[in-house]
Order: C-alpha cells, then structure tokens, then sequence
C-alpha cells in the first residue's frame, strides 16, 4: 500500500495568508522527502477558512522544488472554469512535472463558490461531466476544435492558421493524457460508477464513515464491468484523517483537545454539511437521528490517531473493514504545532506503513 498526502488547506481565519501557504508548500515538500508517492491540494476561491482560488497555480509554485512525488489537483472544481482554459494549464503543469501530474477534478460544491460564478441554480453534475468531456476532447483531438456543449462551446475554427501556430492549444506530457482522479463524497455514489466506466480514478473522501467508503468500491467495481474492464483495487485511493505521535496523550490532545487543528478541521465541516442538508455523510447507518452528529461523535469515529502501535492496529482494523485499497491518503491540517505536525506525518511514513505493510503481508499470506 502506499502514503499519499491530501490537503482541503483549512486554517484559522486569523492566520496569514502568506503564513498558510508556507506551510502548505513545507508540508507538500516534506511528503516528497518522505516518500510519499502523491500530494493533492484542494481550491475555493470564496472561502476564508480554506483560502486557496486555484490548486494548480500553487503546484506550479512548488513543482521545481520536488522530485519524485506527483502532484495532483484537490481538486479542480470543473464548474468554477472554463474547461479550454482547464485543458491549457494542465497541459502546461504536466509539462512542469514531466509526467508527474494527475488531474483531480470535482464539480464545485461551496454555494459561495456557486453564486459568485453565477452557477448557485445550474446542474453542476452535468456541468462537470461536459467540462470534462471537452478537457479530454482537447487533448486527445487535433484543431481546429468543434465541441458543442449545453454549457460551453469551444471553436478555433475561424482563426484556425497552423502555419503560424494559431488556435492550437498545447498537448499534455502524458499520452493520451494525465490520470483523472475524482473525489467522492457521497454514500453509495452513482457518479462513482461513471468513473469506473470512463476509466479515471477514485479517491474516497477522509470524512466518511468506513460503511460509506467501502460503497464507493462495490459501485467503482460495477462501473469498471459495465466497461469490460476488472477493477483493481490499486486503483482506489482512500483518504483519512491521521495523527501519529511519540506518545498518546500527545496524540489525545492534539487529535481531539480543545485545540485540536482536527476538532477544527471538523467543526468548519460538520457546519458546511448541516448547512447543505448533508449531514447524512457523518452517520454510521441512514437510520441514526441528527441528534447524535456531535462534534466530538464526528472526531471519536473519523480521526485515527494514538501512538505507531496504536494507529497500525486501527488502519488494520479499518482495512478489514473496507477491503484491499492501494494508497492510503493522509488528510493534511493545520500545524497548530509546526513540530507535531511535521512528526506526525514523519512517523506515518516511517514507522506506521512498512509495519501496516508487513501485518496486511502477513494477513494476505495466511488467507
């Protein structure tokens, strides 16, 4: 199994924009150091407490500074942007990372967002399946282009001039193009199953209940036979909200003290969800009342973090749970302890994934 990084770049309003962003780029350039084999980083452009308008301009930023890692949008919100422009710049960032790119993609959830691009009333599932469909139609066709679209038209044909290098946009460095990784979200997803048959890649998001996630594979596996295709649980990426320490009353405080950056982190959530009507994501079974979503019900049964020991054995036990999956995510949070952070994600790389490694070995070996 490998260690991915993913980052919804949530901090306290109070802190520095400038501040923030450092710290996001330290904790992207230390997954390259430590191993880790992707980082993702996430974009609202009207959201204080997650500052970040665009993920791919701040992969460009730190992009020359890595090496090995790939680096992935987290995700582009498809309905947010035009989808030639889309097409253009990650062809370019894919040439930046010479292949090391993968482009994550969603259709923009944040009302915010929505209303400040005059998408608040539009069908943005299908927003998002158009834009996508142009973005590959781009760079897998030749100019001039010819889409029609409900939502967007893109044509180069009237100033189509080839001799001179005009209405040609720029191919990407990965044929026929760069993975396609979409998050999900929801229990049970349908949309799940379109990724499946079109071939991009799931990601399960770190604040679903384990019975939520395991669904996103039966319905990934149903999507992949309607196309002829097996599914591979290499394929599957799964994101979880981790914290690992030297010691656990460490890790108690800092995973669910009064100033926890993951009682935090769930706080802002849990409000966006009981403000959209979906609280529904938190519960262990449809059937449990709204009354029981508590902030510290959210972090008992979301957050996986204790000492080595103590996260190997919840990761197997969630492993168990779910099924086989071939990266696990590590949910990134704000550094309210710049030195805990950092070690955190140090421990993970180094002490929690080769013993997580041999006991599902040791497991896989004795079935």
């Amino acid at each position: 199994m490998d260690l991915a990084y993913f980052t919804m770049p949530l901090h306290p309003m109070e802190r520095p924009f400038r501040e923030t962003l450092q710290e996001d780029r330290e904790a992207f350039l230390l997954a390259d150091r430590l191993g880790y084999t992707e980082a993702y980083m996430g974009e609202h452009v009207t959201d204080a407490i997650e500052p970040v308008p665009n993920c791919m301009m701040f992969l460009a930023w730190v992009a020359a500074e890595t090496r090995k890692i790939r680096l992935g949008t987290g995700t582009v919100n498809l309905g947010h942007h035009h989808p030639a422009a889309v097409a253009a710049e990650a062809a370019m960032l894919d040439h930046m990372l010479q292949g090391r790119f993968l482009l994550g993609v969603s259709p923009g959830n944040l009302p915010s967002d929505a209303e400040v691009f005059g998408t608040l009333n539009a069908d943005r599932n299908e927003m998002f399946v158009e834009s996508l469909e142009h973005i590959i139609a781009i760079w897998t066709e030749e100019a001039p282009y010819r889409r029609v679209g409900k939502y967007w038209n893109i044509s180069t044909e009237r100033n189509f001039l080839p001799a001179k290098g005009q209405g040609i946009i720029g191919k990407p460095f990965q044929k026929p193009h760069p993975p396609i990784v979409g998050t999900v979200v929801a229990p049970f997803s349908k949309g799940v199953i379109g990724m499946g048959e079109r071939g991009w890649l799931p990601m399960s998001a770190n604040f679903l209940q384990p019975a939520w996630v395991k669904s996103h594979w039966t319905n990934y596996a149903i999507g992949c036979g309607n196309a002829g295709r097996r599914a591979d649980p290499a394929d599957w990426r799964v994101a979880r909200s981790l914290f690992v320490a030297d010691d656990a009353r460490t890790a108690e405080l800092y995973a669910r003290g009064p100033n926890s950056p993951y009682r935090f982190y769930y706080n802002q959530l849990l409000w966006k969800f009981q403000t959209i009507g979906k609280v529904d994501i938190f519960k262990s079974a449809r059937s449990q009342a709204d009354s029981d979503i508590t902030l510290d019900y959210v972090l008992d049964s979301l957050v996986i973090s204790g000492t080595v020991e103590q996260v190997v054995d919840k990761l197997l036990g969630f492993h168990a749970e779910i099924g086989d999956f071939g990266t696990l995510v590590y949910a990134g949070h704000d550094w309210v302890e710049p030195t805990l952070g950092r070690r955190s994600m140090e421990l993970m790389a180094t002490e929690v994934m080769p013993r997580l490694n041999a006991a599902l070995g040791r497991r896989g070996a004795a079935a």
